[in-house]
């Protein structure tokens, strides 16, 4: 049966298990949005390009599934290159697909033509130029299989306005085979085995947890070989919400606004399990004083990964899921040695609660000013357990990974490796798209909040109660905080002199709005916040210039910290 391409298109999104996409029309997408009225899968309108690959991503890190955005040609398809660029950096499966101009007109400077395969080549895992609707399905197929294996990444399809139209059978292939592509799933036991020996030879063994842990789904297998091991545990930001934060083990997390204890831990380590980590710059510090005592274990799917940034004494190159179950099982084939070098390492666990009784992350509590740092613990103490927070970027970000106690994966979505001011909303967006029914916050800045504050209007229009925490201080909060500390307070346009009603802003899109100015009023803004039905703002005037502390100057080592006094 004959099929035109852009009905093509949207069987291939239903045979892959999509059920919704976000995306915003045009006038080269046209026939895929004339066919999207007929189909099951739903589409949720954001009010910017950005936005919508934003929310793709937040739904896959929320589902496990592959995202997927839509966007026309020209200024459309480029406002989806930060979203695009975050996903890639944080290793996000998302399928974006971008209309293109008539074949024809490819290279001929046409209107609202631009050279996506180009543009994308460096931010994409892979990307497609559809030119013959016969090759549509297979690139379809292809695309989500490249999504989702191995490491994880966008991929977009560039699909031109006259494949769109014209007519083939439809077949939708059964495998992919893709010459040149073969990701490592199971890890070489010679390598596992040596693994082994280094853990139990380890008097201070340190397991550091990256974000791989949580886009594998091994949280419960991570808990199980910290426990057989009884090592402590330190994640990435990315990382987060993996190991559960309260468990005697854990560390919190290590790197530039990480823990004192995680990072005296790995400084002082003599065996450091690297989890689905990259050691990037924020993690790391100095690289010469890197876990300096440590021999490293690093386990990656991606094999580019390992010795990328920092020497490697075993490198193991396998999916998480399958390469904890046989660590776990080594160990235990070996139980007197594992028992003995528990009770071995029974000092080095001892001098760990011992740099957290020495330093706890805390502040300096105040009952007339907001501190952002109560904010986040009231909110975790008011919120479900399943609770997904979300957040932009900056000091709120960190004040967030560094209070909220997470408990389960998957609840803890951020940019990590992008960074990306004005994510934290349509990612919320996208998440409570995923989990109509379960709570969703985003955690936000002012500033940060101000970069896609457009996709309240999509929040009320569908309907999705996300609620958003405003930690209001009037600045770029992260870069006044480098001014202030490296730049002898010379505030150069990081103040946000214009004060923002956001309550009034909310209500303007047919949200609601409540605003704390005073501690005493935090607990009740909270409730009241979480209580009312749709879309809220809550929005707190905190601290102005409270920093995230501890921190690690740039160029120095994790053992260089300044401390909240």
């Amino acid at each position: 049966m004959k099929k035109t391409g852009s009905q093509i298109l949207l069987e291939c999104l239903r045979l892959e298990g999509v059920e919704t996409v976000f995306g915003y029309p045009g006038g080269t997408v046209i026939n895929i949005y004339d066919d999207l009225m007929d189909s099951p899968i739903e589409h949720i309108l954001t009010r910017h390009e950005q936005a919508a690959v934003h929310a793709a991503d937040a739904y896959a890190r929320a589902t496990g599934k592959v995202g997927v955005a839509i966007a026309t040609s020209g200024p459309g398809a480029t406002n989806t290159i930060t979203g695009i660029a975050t996903a890639y950096m944080d290793s996000i499966p998302l399928v974006i697909i971008t209309g293109q101009v008539p074949t024809p007109l490819i290279g001929n400077d046409a209107f609202q033509e631009a050279d996506m395969v180009g543009i994308t080549r460096p931010i994409t895992k892979h990307n497609y130029l559809v030119r013959d609707v016969r090759d549509l399905a297979r690139i379809v197929k292809q695309a989500f299989y490249i999504a989702r294996t191995g490491r994880p990444g966008p991929v977009l399809i560039d699909l031109p306005k006259d494949v769109q139209i014209d007519n083939a059978i439809f077949e939708y292939p059964q495998s992919v085979e893709l010459r040149g592509y073969k990701p490592t799933v199971s890890a070489n036991p010679r390598q596992l085995e040596k693994a082994v020996e280094m853990i139990l030879a380890a008097r201070k063994p340190v397991i550091y947890v990256g974000g791989g842990a949580t886009l594998s789904d091994v949280s419960d297998d991570l808990l199980r070989f910290a426990e057989t091991v009884q090592a402590p545990v330190t994640t990435t930001l990315m990382g987060m919400a993996s190991f559960p934060k309260k468990h005697p083990l854990s560390l919190g997390m290590l790197g530039m606004h990480g823990t004192f204890y995680a990072n005296m831990a790995v400084t002082n380590a003599d065996l450091l399990i690297a989890l689905g980590a990259r050691f990037d710059d924020r993690v790391t510090g100095k690289i010469a004083t890197f876990a300096p005592h440590a021999r490293i274990i690093h386990v990656d799917v991606d094999p580019t990964s390992i010795k990328k940034n920092v020497r490697v004494d075993l490198p193991v190159v396998g999916v998480l899921p399958d390469v904890l179950p046989r660590l776990v099982e080594g160990l235990q084939q070996q139980n007197e040695r594992l028992v003995d070098a528990i009770e071995a390492t029974q000092g080095w666990r001892e001098q760990v609660e011992l740099w957290k009784e020495q330093h706890p992350m805390t502040y300096k509590k105040t009952k007339t000013t907001i501190k952002p740092q109560f904010v986040i613990e009231k909110l975790r103490e008011l919120t479900e357990d399943d609770a997904i927070i979300t957040t932009e970027v900056g000091q709120h970000q960190m004040w967030t990974a560094q209070f909220f106690d997470f408990t389960q994966p998957r609840t803890f979505i951020t940019s990590g490796g992008l960074g990306t001011m004005g994510f934290g909303l349509p990612a919320a967006l996208g998440a409570q798209a995923a989990f109509p029914k379960r709570q969703v916050i985003d955690v936000s800045g002012d500033g940060s909040f101000q970069m896609n504050s457009q996709e309240l209007a999509t929040l009320v229009q569908y309907r999705l109660p996300v609620k958003i925490v405003i930690l209001n201080n009037n600045f770029l909060g992260m870069v006044r905080q480098w001014q202030q500390l490296f730049f002898d307070r010379r505030y150069s346009q990081t103040c946000m002199e214009l004060p923002i009603d956001f309550v009034k802003l909310a209500e303007a899109y047919g949200a609601k709005g409540f605003q704390a100015t005073h501690p005493d009023e935090v607990e009740e803004v909270i409730r009241q916040g979480l209580a009312t039905p749709g879309p809220v703002i809550m929005e707190f005037k905190i601290a102005r210039e409270e920093n995230v502390l501890p921190m690690v100057p740039a160029g120095a080592g994790l053992n260089e910290m300044v401390l909240a006094s």
